[in-house]
């Protein structure tokens, strides 16, 4: 029997994103802005709702290409408003589009700046109670990333983007993943 993180063991979709992509290093603007924009519409909602949507949300965000995003226009925020693949919150919608107006006109590196914040000696939790919501770092980049411009992330989604994204393995001590070379 494979011991999981307690979340990743629930439907089909926990176990395929707990087993192959959660807490693996990911890298490329691209990758990270969707990882970003993902976690900003999971704010105040299930993880697995994001996840059975993902499909839609890349297609609705052109594959999450920052200067086509960057180019959408209230015809296209309408256009996202009116499709039921994804989450319809208008404040998320606007905020994903000018953060890639972010990235694109002031030149950022995501993975350069993203992983500035990534902790040095970050010990692996014992128990799932043990996993923190919010850290100094993701207190760090969420400041930084307001000071830059970006909007809807604040400590605890910079956390679990950090989490998503491997910048810190939250696997608890248990798990399979735990001994996975990273």
């Amino acid at each position: 029997m494979i011991v999981r993180c307690p979340w990743g063991d629930s439907t089909p979709d926990y176990i395929d994103y707990h087993d192959t992509e959660w807490g693996v290093e990911l890298h490329g603007t691209e990758a990270l802005y969707e990882r970003m924009s993902l976690e900003a519409f999971q704010s105040g909602l299930s993880w697995i709702t994001i996840l059975r949507k993902r499909p839609a949300f890349r297609t609705a965000f052109c594959d999450f290409d920052p200067k086509l995003v960057a180019e959408f226009g209230p015809a296209d925020v309408e256009r996202l408003m009116a499709d039921a693949g994804i989450v319809r919150n208008r404040m998320k919608i606007d905020a994903a589009v000018h953060n890639a107006r972010v990235i694109v006109s002031e030149g950022v590196d995501l993975d350069e700046l993203l992983w500035s914040f990534a902790p040095t000696g970050h010990v692996r939790p014992a128990t799932i109670a043990d996993v923190p919501a919010i850290t100094a770092e993701s207190r760090a980049m969420a400041k930084e990333l307001k000071r830059r411009g970006f909007k809807f992330l604040g400590p605890t989604t910079c956390y679990a983007l950090m989490q998503a994204t491997g910048m810190v393995d939250d696997h608890i001590a248990t798990c399979f993943r735990a001994s996975v070379q990273r």
